[in-house]
C-alpha cells in the first residue's frame, strides 16, 4: 500500500531509515477518490498533502465562471492546495479526480511531528516544497514566454501521456488558450 511513495521517499532522501520510515508510515492515510470527487473545493482548508498512488488530478479556479487549469498531477507525484496547506487558509483553487485515484495524505500536523522528531523529513519537505515551486514556476513560465503552439509541443514533450488521459478543453485551458485553437494547432501537426 505504501511502497511507491516509500520508493519515492528513499530516492529522493536516502537517507530515510527503515525507523524514520515506519514511524511516517504511522501517520499517512489512504483515500479514494472517483472520477469527478474533489479532494478540495475554492474556500476549504487544504488539510493535507497527497502522493498519488494512482490516477489523475487537476487544480483549476474559475474566472467568470470558466474553468482554468493550473495543473495535471499524475501518479508518483504530490498534489497540494499548498499555500493552503502552509497557511491554513481557504483555497483559492479546486483539486479534482479525472480518473479513479488512491492517494496517500498526510496531514499539516503529522507533518510537522514528523519534522520534530526525524530531521531527514525536512529535508524531504523542502524538496517537495522545490518541486512545487517549479511546477508553478514552468507553468508560468510557459504562459508568459512561449507562442500557443510552442506550449502545445511543450505539454507533449514534458507529459505526452497526458494528451491521451485529459479532455482536448482542459488541455486547452491549461496552454492558456481556446479548444477552437488547440483544434487548429492539432490539425497543423
Amino acid at each position: 500500500m505504501f511502497q511507491q511513495i516509500k520508493t519515492y521517499y528513499k530516492t529522493l532522501v536516502p537517507a530515510i531509515t527503515d525507523e524514520s520510515w515506519n514511524a511516517m508510515e504511522e501517520y499517512l492515510t489512504i483515500q479514494h477518490l472517483k472520477k469527478g470527487d474533489f479532494f478540495i473545493r475554492k474556500g476549504e482548508i487544504c488539510r493535507h498533502v497527497c502522493f498519488i498512488n494512482k490516477g489523475l488530478m487537476r487544480l483549476f479556479y474559475l474566472e467568470d465562471g470558466k474553468e482554468i487549469c493550473t495543473a495535471f498531477i499524475t501518479e508518483n507525484d504530490f498534489i497540494s492546495e499548498y499555500a493552503s496547506f502552509l497557511t491554513h487558509t481557504p483555497a483559492a483553487q479546486y483539486m479534482e479526480a479525472l480518473e479513479d485515484c488512491e492517494l496517500v495524505n498526510l496531514s499539516f500536523s503529522n507533518m510537522q511531528n514528523l519534522y520534530k522528531q526525524y530531521p531527514v523529513f525536512e529535508i524531504f519537505g523542502r524538496k517537495i516544497a522545490e518541486y512545487l515551486y517549479l511546477l508553478l514556476s514552468k507553468h508560468n513560465t510557459m504562459l508568459r514566454a512561449y507562442t500557443p503552439e510552442q506550449r502545445y509541443q511543450f505539454l507533449l514533450d514534458e507529459e505526452p501521456g497526458l494528451i491521451q488521459r485529459v479532455p482536448q478543453y482542459m488541455i486547452a485551458s491549461f496552454i492558456g488558450i481556446t479548444p477552437e485553437h488547440l483544434s487548429r494547432i492539432r490539425n497543423k501537426r
